[in-house]
């Protein structure tokens, strides 16, 4: 079997390179991490079709803040009032034979705005090939593991091999603006036996990865000339005073907080805002930081706990902060995703991801935080993250990915369905 379908790929291989290369050439991306909407329908358009035409039973999913908030209110998961016109999921099913698994891809069509256009080789939405490696924006986060995934349907089909089981690839809006495309396709019931989402891995088979909360905190002051600066209060000194507690907060973290294929918790201030010229005391500053933490060593609400007191407690020690204090607020957050290594799912992904890859693949965990974490902990599905191309290149200048590497991972997701797919429900 492995033959067979390794032979087909060889075949069609520059077919199956142009289906990406189609891809990429559509903007999909986010305004404003999504607040301000997306340009998705472009990239969702072309998938469309071409789902259709591989027999596959297409439905578009509209984003609606009503479930949103459901999200938000029932697994603390969702970020409110982001514009949805024209931004929709595709969930598309692949009928296989009866009594075997079902499996899940799940990929974001969706990505970030390419930055200084400057600073890239090419055009970021004109993918290049140089010496083996695709460039373009997105093709690592994430449309290679994306199209990858329907790929592997293709590929399945193309080698005259019967679908085992069940298989839907679905694709999302919204993944950069937090998870809200998948939140809603979890929240309205969408299942398998088994997901996978298609994000790149470095060759790896995750199983865990951070949770994550943005925080913004607001600092008030007294403004007036710098020349009697003694008569008013700094309040970017202030703020710089409390960004002294999270470093030491961030300090016990590293001390105490130890997972076994995670890295420590980490507390990172992005952003600093306040005052209008040198000669101004400011009477205003805003700070915001994104802040990793370590699922089952430290739960969710804990974590904003312990930020808060920290910020409130050192605001006692200071004359001003004592009767001014900070107000702290949350404008972005995701849970944690673990998933046991020993799973059976886990270790046939892995399987199929060796065979291909050869011995370098492992069985790790990441600190950066992906919907993995919707489809296991509301869609209680067993889950890993497994894709073509490196989590180094996500978000970067030059985004690129190894074409071999793509065209690998379309035999590895072959190879899955039929592996887990294959397996018969026990009766």
């Amino acid at each position: 079997m492995h033959d067979r379908l390794r032979a087909t790929l060889n075949e069609r291989k520059d077919e199956y390179l142009n289906y990406l290369l189609e891809l990429l050439s559509r903007d999909t991306q986010v305004v404003g991490h999504g607040i301000r909407g997306g340009h998705e329908k472009n990239g969702q358009d072309y998938l469309e079709g071409l789902l259709r035409s591989m027999g596959a039973n297409v439905e578009r999913e509209p984003l609606e803040e009503s479930t949103i908030q459901k999200g938000i209110a029932e697994y603390q998961e969702g970020n409110p009032d982001h514009n949805y016109d024209d931004r929709y999921n595709l969930v598309a099913n692949f009928k296989g034979a009866a009594g075997g698994r079902s499996l899940m891809f799940n990929g974001h069509v969706d990505i970030m705005p390419p930055g200084d256009l400057s600073l890239w080789h090419s055009d970021p939405l004109k993918p290049e090939i140089r010496d083996g490696m695709l460039y373009a924006r997105g093709v690592a986060d994430m449309k290679a593991g994306l199209m990858a995934s329907i790929l592997g349907v293709k590929l399945l089909q193309d080698a005259g091999v019967d679908i085992p089981g069940d298989v839907t690839c679905l694709s999302v809006v919204d993944e950069e603006g937090g998870g809200n495309g998948t939140l809603v396709s979890m929240l309205n019931g969408r299942r398998a036996d088994a997901s996978v989402v298609c994000e790149p891995t470095n060759r790896n088979v995750i199983v865990a990865h951070m949770g994550f909360i943005f925080f913004e905190v607001n600092v008030t002051g007294i403004a007036l000339h710098s020349s009697s600066k003694w008569k008013g209060v700094n309040a970017i000194e202030k703020a710089m005073f409390l960004i002294d507690a999270l470093h030491q907060l961030e300090s016990k973290w590293l001390m105490t907080c130890r997972h076994p294929v995670l890295p420590p918790p980490t507390l990172n201030v992005g952003v600093i805002s306040g005052g209008t010229a040198g000669n101004d005391v400011p009477n205003s500053c805003t700070f915001k930081f994104c802040l990793h933490y370590v699922p089952s060593l430290m739960t969710h609400n804990a974590v904003i706990q312990e930020v808060r007191d920290a910020l409130l407690l050192r605001s006692q020690g200071d004359e001003w902060l004592r009767g001014n204090p900070p107000t702290i607020s949350i404008y972005q957050q995701g849970l944690g995703f673990e998933m046991d290594p020993d799973h059976s799912f886990v270790q046939t992904a892995h399987a199929c991801a060796a065979e291909v890859l050869g011995d370098g693949s492992v069985i790790t965990g990441s600190p950066a935080a992906n919907d993995a974490r919707l489809m296991r902990n509301i869609g209680q599905m067993p889950t890993i993250i497994m894709g073509p191309g490196r989590m180094e290149d996500c978000h970067v200048v030059n985004e690129s990915v190894p074409i071999r590497e793509f065209l690998d991972f379309v035999l590895i997701y072959a190879a899955l369905i039929c592996n887990w797919c294959g397996r018969r429900h026990a009766r």
